[in-house]
């Protein structure tokens, strides 16, 4: 949590400085390391107040409890964001067996107890096996899922009884690490790492862990390593970053043309066709799979591109007006 009161004290700081004082944080990417305690949002909302604009956004939600790698958008970048949020995650999780909580998660009220001390090795290993692959996930009705405009954890936390429908996901690893007795043997804690596709919920993995042994389950730490190809080896604290905008420091730490070299893949292309695409124009296919990017002779990003009918056509123009 040191984090966070770091973080909301530069807030605090930084609102006695002009937004206008030095103009807007250039577009990029920030690699952000999110703090247990403090929703995706309320990360947006401090990189706005650093970055001093209000065009911010984030590539990937991640639960409060939830600590690692959340990507974040500043200005023209925000439109990268669409070519984050679908890439695969990497978690670093522990599930809890012996106790089921209604969010799934440590933060929900534990509702149903049992004893997990007769659960073999073997058996969570071999049953967590059977996750690995392409399978439906139901996904934990304590979620940001809409149901008819209104978040099913609005509606959970008011009362209603939520169903929500099995979603096809993909486990392409998940590996077990150290189980070990807690709460003097009564519980088991499963340490697991995860990667999977976008829509993944390390949450119901837990539930669904409980639920198949018998003895229930729910997730006590969770942390994010890796979105796409974006890790912690590169990510940043809150508070260093207000600490850089308080000593007037870029907060980007991946500017727009190596952002989009990141997300997506390349075409590099001459003036002239760099001002076609940059008004809305197509250029001819050069038989590359799209989406991909477009980079223009000084090695800016000029536009997101899929080719269809021989042409490339732009779904975003990120060169400027």
């Amino acid at each position: 949590m040191a984090g966070v009161g770091a973080a909301r004290a530069a807030d605090e700081r930084l609102r006695g400085v002009s937004g206008d004082s030095a103009g807007p944080e250039p577009g990029g990417l920030i690699i952000v390391d999110k703090p247990a305690g403090m929703t995706s949002h309320d990360v947006v909302a401090r990189v706005r107040r650093a970055a001093r604009t209000r065009r911010v956004g984030h590539g990937g939600t991640l639960d409060p409890m939830a600590t690692g790698v959340l990507v974040v958008g500043v200005q023209r970048a925000t439109r990268l964001l669409t070519y984050v949020i679908g890439t695969d995650k990497t978690y670093l999780g522990t599930i809890r067996l012996g106790q089921t909580t209604v969010t799934d998660d440590a933060e929900g009220e534990v509702v149903s107890e049992a004893s997990a001390a007769h659960v073999g090795d073997d058996a969570i290993r071999r049953t967590l096996a059977g996750f690995v692959g392409e399978i439906d996930q139901v996904p934990s009705s304590v979620s940001a899922i809409k149901i008819k405009g209104v978040r099913s954890y609005t509606r959970v936390r008011g009362g209603e009884e939520v169903e929500l429908a099995a979603r096809r996901i993909t486990i392409s690893r998940l590996e077990v690490g150290e189980i070990r007795p807690v709460d003097g043997g009564a519980r088991r804690d499963v340490d697991i790492e995860v990667t999977c596709s976008s829509g993944t919920y390390i949450r119901a993995i837990a539930r669904d862990l409980g639920a198949a042994l018998g003895v229930g389950g729910h997730l006590v730490a969770l942390r994010r390593t890796a979105v796409g190809g974006f890790t912690l080896t590169e990510a940043v604290g809150l508070d260093e970053l207000f600490a850089r905008a308080e000593r007037g420091e870029p907060v980007v730490t991946l500017g727009l043309a190596a952002a989009a070299r990141r997300c997506l893949p390349g075409r590099d292309v001459d003036t002239d066709d760099a001002t076609v695409l940059s008004h809305g124009g197509l250029l001819p296919a050069a038989g590359i799979a799209g989406p991909y990017a477009v980079f223009g002779p000084g090695g800016e990003v000029v536009a997101i591109v899929s080719e269809r009918g021989g042409r490339a056509r732009p779904e975003v123009v990120l060169a400027p007006a």
